[in-house]
């Protein structure tokens, strides 16, 4: 019901707005039934039907007599009264107890949404669902539910949901093969991945064209250009007067791993650092590791469990193969790593990829986040790549990748077990017990 209402409130400001040329008249009862039909209200409970029945009798009888003399002559008088009543009352009382529930009828509001198009049209109605996971995972399913039967069936209304596939639940399997919520693939697809647009390490151009447009529309936005003394009439130009080189503008979108919220808060942190000096890449550099710090290393340490994997990942990852990168079964459900994801120390760069000696086994491949690293990058431990390749024959070095391959044959050395993990803090948890010691 909020969804829709909300719809509702949406396409009121655009009818208000547009009363000349959309009839107002015909658009105003429109929205009215459509907000009838998502806020009705029934009570569901049981019911009571009280009868009751009155009857009342009542008879009066009154008799007076009188004797008395006079002058002429003796006189009597007699006086008598008689009288009944009589009164019937019938009546029923209907109680009704339960609770209030909100009602949305999907034939109604799928009917009001095509009239709706019809006066819109050629327009077209877009419906934009951001942070889905916002949801709670339980409820998703059956707000999806909701959607697909009341918006889906209807004409001229586009749906886009942005969603973290780890943290999404669009659908539950209930009885005799059927389902509720949405269908990926059948109800909906899902053709887009935004991580191909904006993670430097899938590809380098599209995510240094999404990141100088971002930064570039940001500044657009204020007086700054306008004030200015120098032409900044373009998202190139924009980029060679803010950075020293091209090279520090590709480690801000390294950095960035894909969160444009990541990128804005470093390149302001780096902007303080830089003054009035264009930035440069200690500057960036500086600038990701202090935000890491109080952005992202804080929520991590309120998990003792989290903060003991992630620990080991960078151990095994960058300290024992010098890379930045590491495969992990797809099917692998595991609740430290979950929350390490969520705080966005780890990042997915290829989903259900497999080897050529497991076809059956799909992997996910996974970057740690420039953060983990970017102290050691002017060190002897700094990452060496993105990926270690097996161990080579002979007298030849390890070699690496800086691009995802599509071709997995090579790589079963950057496996990661979590397996192993678990193993090795179930040891120190026994080294370190009371009775061990003793």
């Amino acid at each position: 019901m909020d969804t829709l209402l909300s719809v509702h409130d949406a396409l009121l400001e655009y009818f208000v707005t547009y009363a000349e040329e959309l009839d107002l008249s015909v658009t105003g009862p429109l929205l009215d039934d459509f907000g009838d039909a998502v806020s009705e209200v029934r009570v569901v409970g049981d019911t009571q039907v009280e009868n009751s029945s009155t009857e009342v009798s009542a008879r009066n009888d009154t008799f007076r007599g009188s004797v008395g003399f006079s002058p002429s002559g003796p006189r009597m008088a007699l006086d008598a009264t008689t009288g009944s009543n009589q009164q019937h009352e019938r009546g029923q009382v209907v109680s009704r107890t339960g609770a209030e529930r909100h009602s949305v009828h999907f034939g109604s509001v799928r009917r009001i949404w095509e009239r709706m198009t019809k006066v819109i049209s050629p327009r077209r109605v877009w419906l934009l669902l951001d942070e889905w996971s916002s949801v709670p995972i339980e409820l998703q399913p059956f707000l999806a539910d909701l959607i697909r039967r009341s918006i889906f069936p209807v004409r001229n209304v586009v749906t886009k949901i942005a969603a973290i596939e780890q943290r999404s639940n669009f659908a539950v399997s209930a009885p005799q093969g059927n389902y509720l919520g949405i269908e990926v693939g059948a109800d909906a697809a899902a053709d887009i991945n935004l991580d191909d647009f904006m993670v430097f390490d899938n590809d380098a151009t599209r995510a240094r064209a999404f990141y100088r447009s971002l930064l570039y529309k940001h500044v657009a936005t204020t007086d700054i250009i306008e004030q200015s003394a120098v032409m900044l009439d373009s998202e190139t130009a924009f980029v060679r007067l803010a950075f020293t080189q091209i090279n520090t503008f590709d480690e801000l979108v390294r950095a960035s791993e894909g969160v444009p919220r990541d990128a804005i808060n470093i390149v302001i942190q780096a902007a303080q650092y830089a003054a009035t000096e264009p930035i440069s890449m200690p500057h960036i550099r500086r600038a990701a590791h202090a935000w890491y710090q109080r952005d992202k290393e804080t929520a991590v340490h309120s998990n003792d469990g989290a903060t003991e994997l992630l620990h080991w990942i960078i151990n095994e990852v960058i300290s024992e193969r010098r890379a930045r990168a590491f495969l992990l079964r797809s099917d692998t459900k595991d609740s430290l790593f979950e929350s390490l994801f969520d705080a966005r120390v780890l990042h997915i760069l290829k989903r259900n990829v497999s080897t050529q000696d497991q076809p059956g086994v799909r992997y996910n491949v996974y970057k740690l986040d420039f953060g983990c690293y970017v102290d050691l990058m002017t060190t002897a431990r700094a990452p060496v790549g993105l990926i270690q390749l097996d161990e080579m024959s002979g007298n030849q070095s390890t070699q690496y990748i800086e691009v995802p391959p599509d071709d997995y044959r090579a790589i079963r050395r950057a496996i990661l077990r979590l397996d192993s993990f678990y193993e090795q803090r179930r040891d120190d948890q026994i080294a370190h017990s009371p009775s061990s010691t003793t």
